[in-house]
């Protein structure tokens, strides 16, 4: 039976910043689409993570439908945009995870996308205790998150993996329709980081092998004619967080649609991504994963496609190397 306290959540929905106020148990939708019926896109052991996080046998990754930000170019455009997914039931989630436990040895779950399905996550990772699959549990998120709804997860949550999209106002509010995500986003990732503290595995001797069971790793894409505000996003990370705050590079944008700024229709050059990875290494970051151009150019495995039964071509070992 769902935990009835836990769902009202969805009667006058708050649970992004967005504060829509949404009744989504009376089928009324906000800026995520979605209703209070959990509806999936994919459950499967994902090789696409930084390497603590994906390790040899790969995340179990759930991949949830509507996303609160929708950001223009999101990568999974199918998933947050498009509303692919299918309704399913949290024992069939949890099912599916205990399948990927015992045939695949996945390391963890991976919610991605979740915040307008906290509630139903928090039962997920209920009934997996239940059933002794005690491993670590990955919220994949996109920075975009309110203080009350992360305080809602705590005790669900081991390891937070949040995007710090935008140092700029302007280009969150044309691109994501949130001039306040720079401001909510690092709150956001204080109250990630004090509840869980920076990602584990690297306090330990061997940082590359090592799966990470706790802890923050914040990530970074590149967007193609927009240098200036990733140089702006990883100094302010440098600033609020220090040197120890492990931060993934990243530089797989591909372009999902045509669009009106031209600068978004191709992927970035190899002069931006060098302006982006010479300032990582002046800042003085000491746990950084990079994910060069070079290494996914020409076949996009980073790209999904959700029509498939395996959304990520290959999907094969991470290209992130520390």
């Amino acid at each position: 039976m769902k935990p009835d306290a836990l769902y009202k959540e969805y009667t006058e929905c708050q649970l992004c910043p967005r504060n829509c106020g949404m009744n989504r148990i009376a089928c009324e939708t906000g800026v995520c689409g979605e209703s209070d019926q959990l509806r999936v896109a994919a459950i499967e052991a994902h090789f696409g993570e930084e390497p603590p996080i994906s390790g040899i046998h790969g995340s179990g990754t759930v991949f949830f439908s509507g996303c609160s930000l929708k950001c223009q170019y999101c990568q999974n455009h199918q998933i947050s945009h498009d509303g692919m997914g299918r309704i399913i039931t949290v024992t069939d989630v949890v099912n599916r995870l205990e399948q990927l436990v015992s045939h695949e040895s996945i390391h963890n779950v991976n919610f991605v996308t979740a915040d307008h399905f906290f509630p139903h996550t928090i039962e997920i990772v209920d009934l997996l205790a239940e059933r002794d699959l005690l491993i670590p549990i990955v919220y994949n998120l996109s920075g975009y998150q309110s203080i009350n709804s992360l305080r809602l997860i705590e005790t669900s949550a081991d390891i937070y993996l949040p995007d710090f999209k935008y140092s700029d106002a302007d280009i969150a509010a044309q691109l994501s329709r949130c001039r306040d995500y720079p401001a909510v986003a690092i709150d956001a990732l204080a109250e990630m980081v004090r509840q869980k503290g920076f990602l584990n595995n690297f306090t330990t001797n061997d940082e590359s092998c090592d799966i990470a069971t706790k802890g923050v790793l914040v990530r970074h894409l590149i967007l193609p004619g927009h240098v200036k505000n990733s140089l702006d996003a990883l100094s302010t990370l440098f600033i609020e967080f220090g040197a120890n705050l492990p931060i993934s590079l990243m530089s797989q944008y591909y372009p999902t649609q045509l669009f009106k700024q031209p600068e978004l229709n191709r992927g970035i050059t190899s002069e931006e991504f060098q302006q982006v990875y010479s300032h990582v290494l002046e800042l003085g970051f000491n746990h950084v994963f990079v994910q060069f151009p070079e290494s996914h150019a020409p076949e996009r495995p980073f790209l999904p496609d959700f029509q498939r039964a395996k959304p990520f071509v290959g999907n094969a070992k991470s290209d992130n190397s520390e």
